[in-house]
């Protein structure tokens, strides 16, 4: 059964002196996801937001394979801001932002810089492994803001275990989706077409899906037609 972690630094994982936290699923999906989502980014430029981005170990490997992108981190826990602002100094990337602290319950989201002004129209918005963990209201505003701050050519990028027709995918995401559901009943792994309506509402079409190792997906979306 999939394991999954709200705060990091609290699973009996090292803690680096510097704060830097490590997550057990970066090690096991980062090279796939980043397969999927550089066949989107290549040869292209602008701001990537990561949302909800917890230890910050994916943003920073992915802003070392594409320089010519900037990202913005963000999170909402304190020690995950701590980590991903400890992790960018340790690599030594100068396409990464300061980590955001945003709250995706807030349909009005949008990363800032120093002076207060927004990053303009985002090329994609990456988040992993959150809706499930999350209140469906999470994902209801991590939609409206993404369709808000998205330009004309950007893409949204779900990744995480997901429900087809109504049905789970593998007994195992079964058996995780009722420990999530124990644990809080507004938790539970999300179905592919109640995702998809929501974004519809907010002017996003489902596109893509990916199949990902151990039974995820990556769900992309981008503008309605027109």
């Amino acid at each position: 059964m999939p394991d999954y972690t709200t705060e990091f630094g609290k699973d009996g994982r090292r803690v680096e002196s510097d704060d830097r936290l490590d997550a057990a699923a970066f090690h096991r999906n980062h090279a796939a996801i980043w397969a999927a989502l550089e066949t989107f980014l290549r040869g292209k430029t602008g701001d990537v937001v990561e949302a909800g981005s917890g230890t910050g170990q994916h943003v920073v490997f992915f802003a070392r394979h594409s320089p010519d992108i900037t990202w913005w981190p963000s999170d909402l826990n304190d020690n995950h801001l701590r980590s991903i602002a400890a992790w960018t100094a340790h690599e030594d990337l100068a396409n990464v932002r300061p980590p955001q602290r945003i709250d995706l319950s807030n349909p009005e989201w949008c990363p800032k810089t120093s002076d207060g002004s927004g990053s303009g129209e985002l090329l994609a918005v990456f988040c992993a492994n959150v809706i499930h963990i999350a209140p469906w209201r999470v994902a209801e505003g991590l939609i409206a803001g993404a369709a808000r701050n998205l330009r004309s050519d950007g893409r949204l990028f779900l990744y995480g275990p997901f429900k087809r027709g109504g049905r789970h995918t593998a007994p195992s995401n079964a058996a995780f989706d009722a420990s999530l559901r124990n644990n809080d009943p507004e938790w539970g792994v999300r179905d592919v077409d109640e995702v998809a309506e929501l974004a519809q509402r907010n002017g996003l079409t489902l596109t893509e899906i990916l199949d990902m190792p151990a039974n995820n997906l990556i769900l992309a979306f981008e503008r309605n037609p027109g």
